[in-house]
């Protein structure tokens, strides 16, 4: 009786190890721009937006596991999370 018992902890265990978890990504921002911004970031394969609210110091959450990559027009920008970010005529940088 007490190896089934071993037996099924075990696999409840594994199972439980095994099952995807819904990871996100969360960074702290200042928008400096008076017009809000979206933006559509990679996750580990999956799409993902994120989006800085207008003039104001916030945090934003990214829906997916880390790194995130966020593609700009000169670079990219890659987010494992805790960043934190400055947006300025739509253009992130990390300054921290």
């Amino acid at each position: 009786m007490n190896q089934k018992l071993n037996v099924i902890a075990l696999l409840f265990v594994i199972g439980f190890a095994s099952m995807p978890s819904n990871a996100a990504v969360n960074v702290d921002y200042r928008n400096f721009d008076s017009d809000a911004h979206e933006f559509t970031a990679l996750c580990s394969g999956s799409r993902a937006t994120i989006t800085f609210d207008r003039n104001t110091t916030s945090s934003a959450t990214l829906q997916g596991s880390a790194p995130c990559v966020i593609k700009q027009a000169a670079d990219e920008i890659i987010l494992k999370g805790g960043e934190e970010l400055e947006i300025k005529n739509g253009v992130i940088k990390i300054v921290g």
